[in-house]
């Protein structure tokens, strides 16, 4: 199974998966930025990826610049009691009620990085939700994926 393919087939398994996401308000956040974009705006609900019971990450959907960006932001109590781990963020392309078919763009993978950002992706007319996974390495098994809530 491709990455891709693979990637996709979790993050549809993720609607089963609700234990793994804990949805806080959707108040905008401009802390973050993109490193290609410095004018963002946090859109949708922070989710957070729950690995072995104790909180991986922060999930977040921004705009900005013309396009939307997932981020991934990796805790300071996971980074402290873990020496390596890996994540991706992605923008996953869906339908209003987040149930169709997850269709990612902008994946972007890294390894022991605090801030994860997908690319920026054309995506801002349809609907979409910034997508995490943690996994041991990133071709390696899915461990955990969460999704933000879809904005349209």
């Amino acid at each position: 199974m491709s990455w891709r393919n693979r990637i996709t087939a979790v993050a549809a398994a993720s609607v089963l998966a609700t234990g793994l996401v804990g949805a806080v308000g959707a108040a905008p956040a401009a802390a973050e930025a993109p490193p290609s974009c410095s004018s963002t705006v946090q859109i949708g609900s922070t989710a957070h990826l729950t690995v072995g019971g104790q909180t991986f990450a922060s999930i977040k959907q921004f705009k900005g610049c013309g396009k939307n960006w997932g981020y991934v932001y990796v805790w300071a109590g996971y980074r402290s009691s873990h020496g390596s781990w890996s994540d991706c963020a992605a923008v996953s392309v869906t339908n209003s009620s987040g149930t169709g078919e997850h269709d990612l763009t902008g994946l972007r993978c890294t390894t022991n990085k605090v801030e994860t950002w997908s690319s920026g992706t054309d995506t801002l007319s349809q609907c979409t939700e910034a997508s995490g996974m943690y996994g041991d390495d990133p071709l390696g098994p899915v461990v955990g994926w969460v999704s933000t809530s879809v904005r349209c």
